[in-house]
């Protein structure tokens, strides 16, 4: 054995640290009935051994949802672990590519690339330590891990965060084989499943957003407009925002088209684009790069970062403040920045596709829309139209409180443990 494969075998992924959450601090948002649905079942889960493995601990809807959700485990008694899979760019490039194809996005699969995506599977699974009574990979990047490890009585579970409906058949074909091995795996909704993956049992969980989290808890106003206006906005004025990664399936494109034709009739409306910079997302930087150049020419476009301070507190300050949030998704696992702004009253003008329709309807939440130019009518809409905007946001806000937030997220998983290890 080589002196590199030995470190590797003494190694582990990194573990990513949590905060202390208590599921008690929840029972006035959601209600008694939930929690003790919830206490009920961590009774007979306590001590049960899980372990999350993910991608990376920040900037994606992933790590946002394990952020919550682990630390809730936890405080249900169950002796809960958070892995990340050893930073690598090669990796990452070919594993992005893997997630816009498993959208749709048509791909050259090489050899290359599928090397690189094994052996560095290979080399992570060889710092998994075992000892797990349920490990929950999420998505295409450690896809592969349970072909290299052997933890006998473990049970696996893939769960897929994307719109896996029509995915290219090259790169499908190559992962369908690691994720016919799994004992479970769990989509967002039933239309997401491949029609040729056999194998593992199904189920069906949404995601959620944690309502006491430092993007979605509760503001004063007067802060949330102190904050965005010294980022350069005029509080004068109408303004649209878009929160969502640079990413050619959230298509900020799309929302700048629909912005100009807005203000055509609208001329103070100012549009905010807001985004988060990925570990696992080397694309995200040219498409942020390219809309940077546009917006250069308009001082009404503005566009931030959590790398320019722009942060979960940030975030909810603009959410809050938006007079209208747009989620102009081509494909989409979910969306949870639809949930954010419902949950904040905020009305959302939405691409009608992938778990978005889950989360709102045409006049519950906002509007469903397929196209820029109906983007930018209903956006018009909402702005011209206050008192039936506040109206429609408040429905999207019931339908939030009662379907998507993090406990419920939490009852779920736990009931998929339990099946899992029956």
């Amino acid at each position: 054995m080589s002196a590199a494969d030995a470190e590797t075998r003494t190694a582990t992924l990194e573990l990513v640290g949590v905060k202390h959450k208590s599921l008690e601090d929840y029972r006035r948002i959601v209600g008694d009935e939930l929690i003790d649905e919830i206490r009920l079942l961590a009774t007979r889960l306590k001590g049960v051994r899980l372990l999350h493995v993910n991608s990376t601990a920040s900037g994606g809807g992933v790590a946002e949802l394990l952020n919550s959700l682990v630390p809730l485990e936890l405080d249900c008694g169950l002796q809960v672990e958070w892995r990340v899979l050893c930073k690598d760019e090669e990796l990452f490039k070919a594993t992005k590519g893997f997630h816009n194809a498993l959208q749709g996005m048509r791909s050259v699969l090489t050899p290359d690339t599928e090397q690189v995506y094994i052996e560095r599977n290979q080399h992570c699974a060889a710092m998994l330590d075992g000892g797990h009574d349920v490990v929950i990979v999420h998505d295409p990047q450690p896809a592969a891990l349970p072909q290299f490890v052997s933890f006998p009585g473990t049970r696996w579970i893939w769960r897929c965060h994307i719109d896996t409906s029509n995915p290219d058949p090259n790169v499908w074909g190559f992962l369908r084989p690691f994720i016919q091995t799994y004992d479970v795996a769990v989509f967002t909704m039933p239309e997401f499943v491949p029609s040729d993956l056999v194998g593992p049992r199904m189920e069906f969980i949404p995601p959620a957003i944690d309502p006491l989290s430092p993007k979605n808890r509760a503001l004063p106003k007067y802060l949330c407009r102190e904050e965005v206006a010294e980022f350069g906005i005029d509080l004068s004025r109408p303004l649209m925002i878009q929160v969502a990664r640079f990413d050619p399936w959230k298509d900020p494109q799309g929302v700048i088209e629909a912005y100009r034709l807005v203000k055509q009739d609208l001329p103070q409306i100012q549009l905010a684009l807001v985004g988060a910079m990925a570990e696992d997302d080397p694309e995200g930087w040219d498409v942020y790069n390219s809309i940077r150049e546009v917006a250069a020419l308009d001082a009404d476009i503005h566009i931030f970062t959590n790398l320019t301070g722009v942060g979960a507190h940030e975030v909810n300050s603009f959410q809050r403040v938006a007079d209208v949030v747009i989620q102009k998704s081509i494909r989409e696992g979910f969306g949870l920045v639809v949930s954010e702004a419902l949950w904040k009253g905020t009305p959302v003008v939405a691409g009608n596709t992938g778990g978005i329709p889950l989360q709102m309807q045409n006049g519950i939440g906002g509007f469903l829309v397929d196209s820029v130019e109906e983007c930018a009518e209903r956006v018009a809409y909402l702005l011209t139209h206050s008192d039936e905007a506040e109206a429609i946001a408040r429905r999207g806000w019931e339908r939030v409180r009662d379907n998507f937030l993090m406990p419920q997220l939490l009852l779920n998983e736990l009931k998929l443990v339990e099946s899992t290890m029956a």
